[in-house]
């Protein structure tokens, strides 16, 4: 065998194993459908109409609107969701000394990263499954063609591969589960501070500068522009471009963390 099939059958067999943990454990990809859909039915039925009414004058604000204008922010916040769950399973594995164990084993060493990131990328692609079926039901009206619909899922690969990357390196730097579930929770909040749920243009100076140059915002409008039609201009670049970023940053800080010798951690 190849040194390359090697490396996919050891990754088959960390992915497989990452998805009986998911069949066991469900409370996790509960967290990533649940929160979304609750904040989706929040803001479009608490606050939308508000909210709605502060899109701008070349939008009616209505409701309908306004749930147009938010379901592509909950989409990549339901990303965002993802990578805390892989950054808590990471951090289970280095307490409980199963990492040592698979480092003494003849695997591929990236082989169980792969399997984590793999695993939380196919929850993640439920998860927003189930989201854009509640957003449709609620009366989400998208007019993508199909190869925008085929751009958009791809963006979301790619971001969701991004952020898992980084989730998946945190997971080893944490030195207990707790903090490895916290350190993620940017993530949850950056939707909130870019355009997910209103427009950066009416935002206070200081905060719409953060918002405009924080990669979250390029990510959703750049969704937004696939699946509704408005414009992309440069996001489409700066979104491929953050997302490159961080995959290679989390892969290699990953990979550094995860050959470390674990008497100097």
């Amino acid at each position: 065998m190849s040194t390359l099939t090697y490396a996919l059958a050891d990754s088959r067999t960390m992915l497989r194993r990452n998805l009986k943990h998911m069949v066991r454990y469900p409370t996790l990809i509960l967290f990533v459908i649940g929160i979304p859909v609750v904040l989706l039915l929040l803001f479009v039925y608490v606050f939308g109409g508000a909210l709605g009414a502060g899109l701008g004058p070349t939008m009616s604000g209505g409701r309908t609107e306004y749930l147009n204008y938010l379901v592509p922010g909950i989409l990549v916040l339901t990303v965002a969701g993802g990578g805390q769950g892989t950054s808590i399973s990471v951090a289970m594995d280095m307490s409980e000394n199963i990492i040592a164990r698979f480092k003494t084993m003849s695997i591929r060493r990236d082989a169980v990263l792969i399997g984590h990131v793999v695993g939380t990328a196919l929850q993640t692609m439920i998860g927003m499954a189930v989201v854009l079926v509640v957003a449709l039901l609620l009366g989400f009206r998208p007019d993508a063609n199909p190869a925008e619909w085929v751009a958009a899922a791809g963006l979301l690969t790619l971001i969701t591969v991004a952020l898992t990357w980084l989730c998946v390196a945190a997971g080893l730097w944490a030195k207990s589960v707790e903090t490895a579930s916290n350190i993620p929770m940017p993530l949850l909040l950056l939707p909130f501070l870019g355009s997910g749920f209103a427009p950066t243009d009416q935002m206070p100076t200081a905060v719409r500068w953060f918002a405009e140059h924080q990669p979250f915002t390029p990510f959703t409008e750049t969704l937004r522009g696939l699946l509704l039609g408005t414009g992309i201009g440069s996001d489409g670049i700066v979104s491929v471009a953050w997302s490159v970023g961080i995959i290679l940053f989390g892969y290699f800080s990953a990979r550094s963390l995860y050959d470390r010798d674990p008497s100097a951690a």
